[in-house]
């Protein structure tokens, strides 16, 4: 198998197989091939998974060796239980290099998702938490972690952040992950962030307000500062956003922020069926005070949630994925995420997601040119 330019086989080759010699009848590249195109064609769950197989079987064998046929629904839950989760992780990880796309600029942004289905009360098994990168210009899942049962994001959020090429991006978090081990960190891989201030970060969240406060009653009088206003309006809804940028180099000094720049304070206002809403967000960053470049880039953040996590419910059905045992939701969240970049890579065929997966179903063609990238 070898789909060109974007070789799926070539980023398994490292994936170590588990199995002992004299139970391997399937291969390994095999079963994760099946596996993905049926998760990209919205089969869910190991019988599905069987099933499109069996009905893909001649045209898998275009491209797999198939050397026992089509592997039992078993067979591939057996796998992607005892599948090492970080191996995968890394095999796609690779594959999203391979893509090279350019981050120069562009935000990544950095959230978590729970999988709801993952939790088994009777078993006192939790549901799971992965952390994901998100490249927001690009759509494109750029990595993702799971949170480790007894953790939480902070520790995860490094480790993430670790296998990313980050250079001249924009990292943002939520204020879950405005930390200034995780701020230094993105300053070490030659990136900026910008996170969302709230509760967790002690007094910098008041000291924040508090300034924009006094600023805003003053004029900004004898204060540089920088302003930018947005107004969207559709689906019944109208929104005015005014984000304030102004210098806060002081900060990384009085208070240990590596490479602070910029605080940040977002006013907006919404229409909803005549009812107004309002809401003020601030925000700490290594950018330099540029309302104009900064408010596209809070409002970037908000794709992670709109166009990966919300595309993961509605679109794969995650949180209604059942699937709990061993390693295996962990790797099925790799699969989809391998899958959501395949199908928002095409900007050719107009349509949502769900409705390409149903073409890619039907349409041996169109599958293939998911699977390829073209």
């Amino acid at each position: 198998m070898d789909l060109q330019p974007n070789s799926i086989s070539r980023s398994f080759d490292q994936l170590e197989d588990f199995r002992i010699e004299r139970t391997k009848r399937h291969k390994l590249i095999d079963i994760v091939f099946i596996s993905l195109c049926a998760t990209l064609c919205g089969y869910e769950g190991w019988e599905e998974i069987e099933l499109f197989a069996k009905v893909k079987a001649d045209w898998l064998g275009k491209f797999l060796e198939l050397p026992n046929g089509i592997p039992s629904h078993d067979t591939i839950r057996r796998v992607f239980m005892h599948l090492d989760p970080s191996a995968f992780h890394r095999c796609f990880s690779g594959w999203v290099e391979g893509l090279g796309l350019p981050l120069g600029n562009q935000v990544v942004a950095i959230d978590g998702k729970t999988i709801r289905g993952s939790r088994c009360s009777a078993k006192g098994k939790s549901a799971i938490h992965m952390v994901s990168a998100w490249a927001c210009d690009h759509e494109t899942v750029l990595g993702q972690i799971k949170v480790d049962d007894k953790s939480n994001e902070i520790t995860a959020i490094p480790d993430l952040l670790e296998t990313l090429m980050l250079e001249g991006s924009v990292v943002t978090i939520d204020a879950m992950g405005c930390q200034k081990t995780i701020a230094r960190q993105i300053i070490d891989q030659k990136a900026d962030y910008l996170f969302g201030l709230k509760g967790n970060q002690g007094k910098l969240r008041e000291e924040v307000q508090d300034f924009f406060h006094t600023a805003q009653a003053q004029g900004f009088l004898q204060l540089p500062y920088s302003d930018h206003n947005e107004v969207d309006a559709g689906h019944g809804r109208i929104e005015e956003r005014h984000c304030f940028a102004v210098s806060c180099d002081y900060i990384e000094a009085a208070h240990g922020w590596c490479g602070a720049k910029s605080v940040v304070m977002l006013n907006s206002r919404r229409w909803i069926r005549n009812e107004l809403q309002t809401e003020t967000r601030y925000y700490l960053s290594s950018l330099p005070p540029d309302a104009e470049r900064i408010a596209p880039a809070i409002r970037s953040h908000w794709s992670i949630e709109n166009s990966l996590h919300w595309c993961l419910d509605v679109g794969f059905n995650e949180d209604a994925c059942g699937i709990y045992a061993g390693n295996a939701a962990e790797n099925l969240s790799t699969l989809r995420h391998f899958a959501i970049n395949l199908v928002k890579a095409d900007k050719k065929r107009k349509g949502g997601i769900a409705r390409k997966r149903k073409l890619a179903a039907i349409d041996d063609g169109y599958l293939e040119t998911l699977l390829m990238g073209r």
